[in-house]
C-alpha cells in the first residue's frame, strides 16, 4: 500500500498499534468500575468496599463499636477504612496499568493517563 515510501509504511502499523492501545485502555477502564478492593481499621471493625476507580461503594461497621463515648473513635476507624480502600484501589489500579503495557509491549515505567 505504501511501497516506495520507505519508512512510511510502518505508519499504517503505528496507526493499527495505537488504535488497539486506545481499545484496551477504555477497557481496563471500563474494567476498574467493575473491581473492588476492601480497606478497614480496627481490627476489621469498620470495612470500606470501593471500586478501583476509587469510588466508595460500601461501608460495614461492627455494631460492637456503637457507644456513644466512642463516637470520635468510631469516626477515626471510619476515616481510616475509607482511606485504606482509596490506597488499596490506587494499588489496584496501578497494577492493571502495568499488566496493561506488559500486554502491549511498552516499557514498563512507560506513565499512562488514566
Amino acid at each position: 500500500m505504501f511501497k516506495g515510501l520507505g519508512d512510511m509504511g510502518d505508519l499504517s502499523k503505528m496507526m493499527e498499534a495505537a488504535q488497539q492501545m486506545q481499545t484496551k485502555m477504555a477497557e481496563m477502564q471500563e474494567g476498574l468500575t467493575r473491581l473492588t478492593v476492601t480497606g478497614e481499621s480496627g481490627a476489621g471493625l469498620v470495612k470500606a468496599t470501593a471500586t478501583a476507580k476509587g469510588e466508595l461503594t460500601a461501608l460495614d461497621i461492627d455494631p460492637s463499636i456503637f457507644k456513644a463515648e466512642d463516637k470520635e473513635v468510631v469516626e477515626d476507624l471510619i476515616l481510616a477504612a475509607i482511606k485504606d480502600a482509596q490506597r488499596r484501589a490506587q494499588d489496584k489500579a496501578a497494577e492493571e496499568m502495568a499488566r496493561l503495557t506488559r500486554e502491549l509491549g511498552l516499557p514498563a515505567d512507560m506513565k499512562m493517563p488514566f
